[in-house]
């Protein structure tokens, strides 16, 4: 593993919906400029984990921390201390809860995508970067108010512009978002999340539903903003052929635990993850 400083760093991290372990004592580093990866079979735990990450869900147990401060930290308490399954239950409990909203998570510099891609339908393709665009805006209620924001609206619109330059989307500006192709799609949802101006960029299966000729356009796109924005990435992922092809290092999850974690070829050909994805025979 890369001796360089976790961007992300993901601790004990447990989440029990009643008697379902989800996820069960997850710990991670996501090192700094790097593209991590975090695979396992279907049902595994893998997008409960980032909605853990990103505030969607508030954690049973654990703590995220993000360039080193505390950003998610929870234990159980209330009903779950009695049914609480997993370890380290007192471990966080002398320290106060932390379960920030998604927004406020964003605006600490964490962008993500979902499995489903969630592009605003009625929007064209350009009012889903510039919305975006407004996290960093440089306005308030005064401003807004009288009309002391042209300059600052002016700025964002000329930045979604050059964004969907770059990013092969500027023809389609005035299209529904929804009008585009999938593999469109995908690009323009994770362009709307660097509209954000993220330091890490979390990819929740970017690849799912294309055909491989747009996966392979998708690997190259993806290092490529990732050296252009000097971007960390964090992804889920079952195309193997694009996580073994961009990815710096693996963990593997199966039924909410780690079973493996390594560099590409080890994890290519370690049997428990290859008995997670195949099925192990009862005989």
């Amino acid at each position: 593993m890369s001796e360089k400083k976790p961007v992300l760093h993901v601790e004990n991290i447990t989440m029990q919906f009643g008697g379902v372990m989800a996820v069960n004592n997850l710990s991670l580093d996501v090192p700094e400029g790097q593209i991590i990866a975090l695979i396992g079979p279907n049902g595994a735990g893998k997008t409960t984990a980032f909605n853990c990450i990103t505030g969607v869900y508030e954690p049973t147990n654990g703590l995220v921390e993000f360039c080193g401060l505390p950003m998610v930290r929870n234990f159980p308490h209330g009903k779950m201390k009695k049914q609480y399954q997993g370890e380290f239950a007192d471990k966080y409990a002398h320290d106060p809860v932390i379960k920030p909203s998604p927004d406020k998570i964003t605006e600490l510099g964490i962008a993500r995508t979902f499995q489903n891609i969630r592009l605003w339908k009625s929007m064209t393709v350009f009012d889903n970067v510039l919305t975006a665009k407004h996290m960093r805006a440089d306005q308030n209620v005064f401003s807004a108010t009288f009309r002391t924001n042209a300059r600052e609206e002016k700025r964002m619109r000329e930045e979604t512009e050059a964004l969907l330059a770059e990013q092969d989307l500027l023809q389609y500006r005035d299209e529904l978002a929804t009008s585009l192709p999938y593999g469109l799609q995908r690009r323009l949802e994770i362009a709307r999340a660097l509209a954000t101006s993220p330091k890490l960029l979390l990819l929740d299966e970017p690849a799912a539903g294309m055909n491989p000729q747009e996966t392979a356009e998708l690997a190259a796109f993806i290092q490529q903003i990732r050296q252009e924005y000097d971007l960390t990435i964090f992804l889920i992922e079952h195309h193997m052929d694009l996580v073994m092809q961009i990815s710096d290092y693996i963990y593997v999850i199966d039924f909410g635990s780690e079973i493996a974690r390594g560099v590409p070829q080890a994890i290519q050909n370690d049997q428990r993850v290859i008995d997670a994805y195949l099925g192990v025979s009862e005989e």
